[in-house]
């Protein structure tokens, strides 16, 4: 068994123990996505078009960035229990490149991403009658992928430099809040003050959720959107040299 197989069949064991991680990962976006999605149809009287589109295709690229977020965040949240339990340390001291311990992480959180995506897209066609580009499915596994290892290797430099679990929560709430709401997921930009656009434009999950809105049901500019996955891939490679190197500063 290689090093990367043998992490990533440790993240699935420690996973399949912990039904509330589980449930987190796979349907609280789904939920999102039903409430936002019937909330703002129907609470505003009627069905609400943004940019040619209802508001439940509008948000369904809201709704898997969303998981590629949070996905992330309980995934880098296991390197505080192999510390509680000793193992972080030991595994150190085993015959695999750090940059190995990641990627076994990392290839386990695209598992979960991907099922997470092909349950939330089925439930949105069956119930929310969204109709998902076929021609462009490529380009939206693509962008489920790259974001669920960009935001974990973003998390990961965080969740490893960090000693305390309430001190590692507590910002990853302010990043749940800050890069979530000041962000293109819930609301097209064109009618938002300057101030708040700049920050959208410049917020990476932004990036991430006009890619996939555009590769899932076709709103958006297409050269716009390779432009936006191409400064989130930057993001990720930088996210993850700096992961690789607060590992590599563990003792």
């Amino acid at each position: 068994m290689s090093a990367i197989t043998a992490v990533l069949y440790r993240e699935a064991r420690i996973r399949s123990t912990n039904v509330t991680f589980i449930f987190w990962d796979l349907c609280m976006p789904v939920l999102y996505m039903l409430v936002f999605g019937v909330g703002v149809n129907y609470g505003l009287g009627g069905p609400v078009s943004l940019r040619g589109a209802n508001y439940n295709s509008f948000f369904l690229a809201g709704a898997l960035g969303m998981a590629s977020f949070g996905i992330a965040s309980n995934t880098s949240w296991s390197f505080f229990l192999d510390r509680d339990n000793g193992i972080f340390y030991e595994m150190l001291t085993y015959p695999l490149a750090r940059a190995q311990y990641l990627l076994g992480k990392v290839t386990f959180n695209l598992f979960v991403a991907l099922t997470q995506a092909a349950l939330t897209i089925a439930l949105g066609e069956a119930l929310l009658g969204i109709r998902v580009r076929v021609d462009r499915l490529p380009l939206l596994v693509l962008g489920v992928l790259g974001g669920a290892a960009g935001w974990f290797f973003f998390y990961a430099i965080f969740a490893l430099r960090i000693r305390r679990n309430d001190v590692f929560n507590g910002v990853t709430s302010v990043f749940y809040f800050v890069f979530l709401f000041a962000s293109s997921m819930f609301y097209p930009l064109a009618p938002l003050p300057a101030w708040f656009r700049g920050a959208a434009i410049a917020n990476p999950i932004s990036w991430q959720v006009d890619f996939l809105r555009y590769a899932s049901v076709g709103i958006g500019s297409g050269r716009s959107a390779w432009i936006e996955i191409a400064a989130f891939a930057a993001f990720s490679g930088v996210s993850f040299l700096c992961a690789v190197r607060a590992l590599q500063n563990q003792e």
